[in-house]
């Protein structure tokens, strides 16, 4: 269990190398919260030496329960609905903080990772102050979703303060190419490194939900994700 600095308690699940230090990263999970998925994937992230922590923003509303896994059963659509992006950063601060911690794995550069709702919450967390060393975003929608969004990612861009690295599906109908390449038009016009990579006839989710149907895409995707970690771990 974490604490947020506005008191929210939230469950997490934390897998730790061996060797404290290096990088570590903080896992915003999809709309599913903490489900197994993102815990199998901080103990894969742990394998190759990068400390990692998944936590689940449901605390606030759904309660926190035993801090197990969220199950299929869970009914995330009343408590998706009343996570805001300032409650995520919450949780994100206290996510990032215990990655640094020895519980952590004492981590001295941290990133995060996203995917879908957490994808887009994962590329905002670079304009939050966390001193990340970059953040990766999986099928994050990253156009205004109407007039009055503003926190989609193409408008805040231009405060991001460190790199980005941006997964997609070419075959997402929810998020299009042009929306991608003006995410990318917004990032370079800010300054902010960044790669956005769509893999054609990929699906959303497809890294999450249907990995077995589009493994080498899931396979060039976890490359580049290590390869951006090393890459950017003493920015």
């Amino acid at each position: 269990m974490l604490t947020a600095a506005d008191g929210n308690r939230l469950a997490a699940f934390t897998a730790t190398d061996e060797t404290p230090g290096g990088p570590g990263i903080v896992i915003l999970p999809d709309i599913r919260g903490l489900h197994r998925f993102y815990q199998e994937l901080a103990m894969r992230f742990a394998e190759t030496g990068i400390h990692a922590t998944a936590f689940d923003y449901f605390g606030r509303t759904a309660g926190v329960g035993s801090g197990d896994a969220r199950g299929e059963d869970f009914d995330w659509e009343p408590h998706i609905a009343q996570t805001m992006p300032d409650t995520i950063g919450a949780d994100v601060a206290a996510a990032v903080a215990h990655t640094r911690s020895a519980g952590g794995g004492s981590a001295t550069s941290v990133f995060t990772v996203g995917f879908c709702f957490g994808g887009r919450g994962s590329f905002n967390q670079a304009a939050q102050g966390h001193g990340l060393a970059g953040v990766i975003g999986f099928y994050g929608r990253v156009a205004k979703r109407d007039e009055g969004d503003a926190f989609a990612p193409v408008e805040l861009a231009k405060d991001y303060a460190c790199p980005v690295l941006g997964l997609f599906g070419g075959a997402d109908p929810g998020i299009t190419a042009a929306d991608i390449h003006a995410f990318g038009l917004a990032l370079d016009h800010a300054g902010v490194s960044n790669q956005l990579v769509s893999y054609p006839g990929a699906p959303h989710s497809f890294f999450d939900r249907t990995f077995d149907q589009h493994r080498d895409a899931c396979d060039d995707a976890w490359r580049r994700i290590l390869g951006f970690i090393e890459a950017n771990r003493s920015a």
